[in-house]
């Protein structure tokens, strides 16, 4: 397969992380080439408004948002490419990148900024809702819901935190347990259960959302596949997935090391990873925080290690 185009740095990705970095990078003179992937701009695309990003204090859609990181990195020199990362290789140098099976990119250093995907039930009407009434962040979109009902699916720590952020700001809140218990730590079971506001639907799984236009309400059947089973439905204005992340990090795998969850290991306060000019940031490499500024701020950072990285290495680069 014939060699396509070299670049000092390539950044696979292009969310918040991706174009950051490319930004920095540009400005750098590194010339960079941004590979879009699948889903150009990440999960904000999926986002209806944003209100805590810095800089839009009227508020922004998750398109325009991405949209402007991507003018933005395009006006100081980036190179960007749509396609689907479908192979790489850094045992070589120059590292090779394989982009729709056909194109092969290779470059002095990467950047991994594929972040991660959140884990859904598997339901028609999330699609349908989504960004009108379905979310999978509550710290994004929970404001939107002030003095209203909404429900949140999971059981674990993540759902707990984001039942309790909403709790803050909504009515009402059900969280909607598919076991008999919380999987969460005996402190955040305890807030929760402490909470007025918050209702816990033991036992009960989603089998559908309803609504006109917009999110209303939820199909719920409790002790499915017992003597007990009883559908019902109950109203909501807002449908929170915690369920967790994926990061999508499969084709990654063997050559990047991974924690358990599948995210890229770095060297914090760095972001390097344990392949010496590769470099991770965002959400691909963050269990925790999963905010667009954050990852935006990793983009930074890795960048900037990265720029570090070629010039301590120039004469291996040449």
């Amino acid at each position: 397969m014939a060699t396509n185009q070299h670049s000092k740095c390539v950044i696979i990705g292009s969310g918040p992380a991706g174009f950051t970095a490319a930004i920095y990078a540009s400005r750098a003179n590194l010339s960079p080439i941004v590979i879009e992937g699948p889903q150009p701009g990440g999960q904000l695309i999926t986002t209806t408004e944003i209100e805590n990003f810095p800089g839009y204090p009227e508020k922004v859609t998750g398109i325009k948002l991405m949209e402007d990181l991507r003018a933005q990195a395009m006006l100081y020199g980036a190179n960007v490419i749509s396609g689907r990362v479908t192979a790489v290789d850094f045992s070589v140098r120059p590292f090779k990148i394989t982009v729709d099976n056909s194109t092969t990119i290779t470059a002095d250093a990467a950047i991994i900024s594929t972040g991660a995907t959140a884990r859904y039930l598997g339901l028609a009407d999330e699609q349908k809702y989504m960004g009108l009434g379905v979310s999978a962040c509550a710290t994004c979109d929970g404001f939107f819901y002030r003095k209203r009902t909404v429900a949140v699916v999971g059981g674990g720590d993540t759902a707990a935190e984001e039942a309790l952020y909403l709790a803050g700001l909504a009515s009402k809140v059900y969280l909607i347990v598919r076991r008999d218990k919380l999987r969460a730590s005996k402190v955040m079971q305890q807030r929760v259960f402490e909470n007025p506001k918050i209702e816990i639907l033991f036992n009960t799984n989603t089998v559908g959302l309803f609504g006109n236009e917009v999110l209303e309400g939820a199909h719920l059947v409790a002790n499915k596949g017992t003597e007990n089973e009883n559908y019902y439905d109950i109203a909501i204005d807002g449908f929170f997935l915690a369920i967790g992340h994926k990061p999508n990090t499969e084709i990654f795998a063997g050559q990047i090391d991974l924690d358990e969850q599948g995210y890229v290991k770095v060297a914090a306060p760095s972001t390097c990873t344990n392949i010496e000019g590769v470099f991770a940031a965002g959400d691909v490499a963050d269990p925790t925080y999963q905010q667009a500024i954050s990852a935006a701020g990793t983009g930074c950072r890795a960048a900037i290690d990265l720029e570090r990285y070629l010039i301590e290495h120039e004469d291996i680069n040449q």
